[in-house]
């Protein structure tokens, strides 16, 4: 063969390559849809099935609560999720749980399940609902919560994303979690008695920083329902919007970072029970001594600190009212962006991610308006959205991870910044911080004392 025959047969080899990768990009990737959100079909038809929501409500005449946990560490040792894959832990640190706390105002009943998980993945509460329904078919309402640890367990997010960084998928993981769901609810339903409800938030800005802005904005606020039974028994939900990352991405134990530690120290302190439920995580990192669990320990013990000393709110809940509704949030396709203009297409992201059960979940206590949100979303919106609640007689609490997960939700003007939280985890494209705003925005508005 001569060089010319040699040159030639190259030049095709190469051609081909470049077919072939042009093919695949044509049938994987597609340009960034940047048209105005509030033009799209999704975000009208979302804002009008808000408007004509059904909400379901009930007037008591007292309280009732009981709360309980059940432990869901696994029998052999399983993938770590959180940061990257770093395959199974070598040790338990710090057992996992599932908790609850059971209400009812005697004429409706929902109840809060709390997991020591990165996220609640659709498929995980799918099981749990279908289960939950079966034993307690009068549960109105079922509020998933995450801690939101960076360094809990896996096995239980189906799919090629959920196989290859979360973990891993294992069935019996599902089921033993589901199992554990079970008796947290079962034992919280059992121990329920007389119960005042009080409505408490402090100051705890000089723990947490924005992730991205130096000194930029942040929701700086703890904030608490207390259940105190006519026994003394206490137990309280409490919410915070630093991320669960003061471990290092190198600590190879199972453990619930800084939230189980400091719900330890709230149950050595003041409480019977804690159940730590992730707010407005978006945007938002700890200031911890450092990222050993000796500094964890302090990081916990600091904040449960400051908690106590710069309370700026206490307030009964008397109005023994219950309302609850979900709202199913309609989105944008899927953005998965590997440039600044560039995505990879929709069916791909679908293969990839599955399922992303995008909804809001509401329930009014009284005054206190609590709503649970499928999106990471950025606690710098907070305080808009709390001054109008205020403005309304209304208590508000954000918590997320509600048993869908439909990635971050952060201001529009960070979309084309190189951060990772807009980067590769806003999934659902330009306009999404206006969308939610307006979401919670509508909610808020249409809640009433």
């Amino acid at each position: 063969m001569n060089w010319k025959s040699i040159f030639i047969t190259f030049g095709k080899v190469l051609l081909g390559i470049f077919l072939f990768l042009l093919l695949v990009a044509i049938f994987t990737l597609t340009r960034v849809d940047r048209s105005p959100i509030e033009n799209q079909d999704f975000y009208q038809n979302t804002l009008q099935s808000l408007q004509d929501l059904p909400i379901q409500s009930t007037q008591g005449d007292l309280w009732l609560a009981g709360w309980s946990k059940a432990n869901m560490t696994p029998a052999q040792p399983i993938d770590l999720v959180g940061y990257a894959p770093r395959g199974p832990y070598d040790f338990v640190q710090d057992s996992s749980f599932v908790k609850s706390i059971f209400l009812s105002n005697g004429k409706s009943s929902i109840a809060w399940l709390n997991l020591e998980l990165l996220i609640v993945h659709p498929y995980l509460a799918k099981s749990i609902e279908s289960a939950v329904k079966k034993t307690f078919p009068d549960l109105t309402q079922v509020i998933f919560t995450a801690t939101h640890t960076h360094s809990g367990m896996g096995g239980y997010m189906p799919g090629p994303v959920g196989e290859l960084a979360f973990g891993g998928f294992q069935e019996e993981v599902v089921q033993m979690i589901t199992e554990k769901s079970l008796e947290a609810i079962s034992k919280a339903k059992m121990e329920m008695d007389t119960v005042s409800i009080t409505y408490r938030k402090a100051n705890a800005g000089e723990l947490l920083a924005n992730r991205f802005i130096k000194d930029g904005p942040t929701d700086p606020f703890t904030r608490q329902l207390i259940f105190t039974q006519k026994s003394g028994q206490k137990a309280t939900l409490i919410t915070y919007s630093a991320h669960a990352t003061c471990l290092s991405s190198k600590f190879m134990g199972l453990s619930g970072d800084y939230p189980f530690y400091l719900m330890k120290t709230l149950e050595e302190k003041e409480f019977d029970f804690a159940l730590f439920a992730a707010g407005t995580v978006g945007s938002h990192r700890p200031i911890a001594p450092g990222n050993q669990v000796k500094d964890i320990q302090e990081y916990a013990f600091q904040l449960d600190s400051v908690n106590r000393l710069k309370m700026t709110r206490y307030a009964t809940i008397r109005n023994t009212s219950l309302k609850n509704a979900r709202l199913d949030i309609q989105l944008r396709e899927p953005h998965l962006r590997i440039s600044d203009n560039w995505r990879i297409r929709p069916w791909l992201f679908d293969r990839l991610v599955g399922d992303t059960n995008a909804h809001f979940d509401i329930t009014q206590i009284g005054n206190t308006l609590l709503i649970s949100s499928s999106g990471e979303i950025s606690g710098v919106f907070y305080e808009k959205w709390e001054k109008l609640a205020e403005s309304k007689g209304l208590n508000l609490i954000i918590t997320t991870f509600n048993g869908g997960y439909i990635g971050y939700i952060t201001p529009d003007e960070l979309y084309d910044k190189h951060f990772h939280e807009v980067r590769e985890m806003n999934w659902y494209g330009p306009g999404n911080g206006k969308y939610f705003d307006d979401m919670i925005t509508k909610i808020i508005e249409q809640s009433g004392i």
